[in-house]
């Protein structure tokens, strides 16, 4: 790469205007401190910031690449350039493909957290313990984003795995990573239980929930039915001897939610709330998009919780994600949280300019 892209190019321009328009927002006619006109425009502002700054390493770095092959033209100097092409020729990619990322149009709740369910599906007990290998998978991306985890609902099997998980994820671009998730996840491997050798294929379900909070849906206290009772789970203090596990209901739409992981019955209220306010908004978001779906130009799978996405293949060390048929040979390392190996080409396959 010697030159950047047009259409690349284009992008960095305008976002360089719009920084410069935001900037005169904040001098000249600064928002109300604490509005949500305040925070929308903030957000916007450092993720201008962060595009500017990569748009500058990009230029420099292709700079720095075409006064270096002139040099190379020099035979005297031709094989002291050569390494530092390459790699400069790799920076400039790297920058290039982060650029392309970052300037993906955003939906409205991509900067919000989310909250994760992973269920168990065909594939009885082998099903369940992958749901804990996804859990871990998940937890491990968690922590190389610095991304803060919290678990809200849990049922454990007796052979180590999860019949259900759910938890939450806050951070940066949190939800806009995590929702190309949502759907079924099928594995093909030889359990540890099976002793025969015989390859054995399971399913689980993923469904990615935006956390969102009264601006993005209003749920009337008057349409919520709440009962306590004593929590189910595995012994410890204050299980099963006090009514602090939580179920809320919501009439209108018949949504059910349970919270019993905390001590606190307030605690699993506020984390039951949690829970059911996304799930709602999902639904309503669902079928919106629905309605929508066929005026869409470019769609990365429906969305829905049924369908396939990937095959997770431990024989072969492989993984295919088949909304894109992509397939990579490096399964080891995606299941210990390299995710962004998956998780760039299917943000880049969103990007309809380039």
């Amino acid at each position: 790469m010697t030159t950047i892209d047009p259409t690349l190019q284009k992008h960095i321009d305008e976002n360089s205007i719009r920084m410069d328009k935001l900037n005169d927002i904040f001098v000249k006619n600064p928002p109300v401190i604490g509005s949500d006109e305040y925070v929308s425009l903030m957000q916007e502002m450092n993720h201008i910031q962060k595009v500017q700054t990569l748009a500058d390493q990009l230029v420099s770095a292709v700079s720095e690449l075409q006064d270096l092959k002139e040099l190379q033209k020099d035979s005297e100097f031709s094989e002291l350039a050569l390494d530092e092409i390459q790699l400069l020729e790799e920076q400039c990619e790297s920058y290039d493909k982060a650029l392309r990322i970052l300037l993906i149009p955003r939906d409205g709740l991509d900067e919000n957290g989310c909250i994760v369910e992973i269920r168990a599906g065909t594939g009885g007990e082998e099903a369940s313990l992958f749901v804990g290998d996804l859990l871990r998978m998940y937890m491990r991306y968690a922590e190389r984003r610095s991304w803060k985890i919290e678990t809200l609902e849990a049922h454990e099997t007796g052979v180590g795995g999860y019949r259900e998980i759910i938890f939450s994820l806050a951070g940066d671009f949190v939800y806009g990573y995590m929702k190309y998730e949502k759907g079924v996840h099928r594995v093909q491997r030889i359990p540890v239980t099976e002793n025969s050798g015989r390859i054995h294929t399971s399913a689980v379900s993923v469904a990615i929930l935006p956390e969102v909070d009264d601006r993005n849906i209003e749920i009337r206290n008057e349409d919520l039915r709440i009962d306590v009772f004593r929590s189910s789970g595995p012994g410890g203090q204050s299980v099963n001897t006090t009514d602090s596990a939580v179920r809320i209901t919501h009439m209108p739409t018949g949504t059910v939610v349970t919270c019993q992981d905390e001590k606190s019955q307030h605690k699993n209220k506020a984390k039951a709330l949690r829970v059911l306010k996304a799930r709602i908004y999902e639904e309503q978001e669902a079928k919106r998009q629905k309605e929508m779906a066929s005026e869409r130009k470019k769609q990365i799978g429906s969305g829905d919780r049924s369908e396939r996405i990937r095959t997770y293949n431990f024989p072969q060390n492989r993984v295919s994600d088949h909304r894109i048929n992509l397939t990579i040979y490096q399964l080891d390392q995606i299941i210990e949280g390299d995710l962004d190996k998956l998780f760039e080409p299917l943000l880049l396959a969103t990007q309809e300019d380039f």
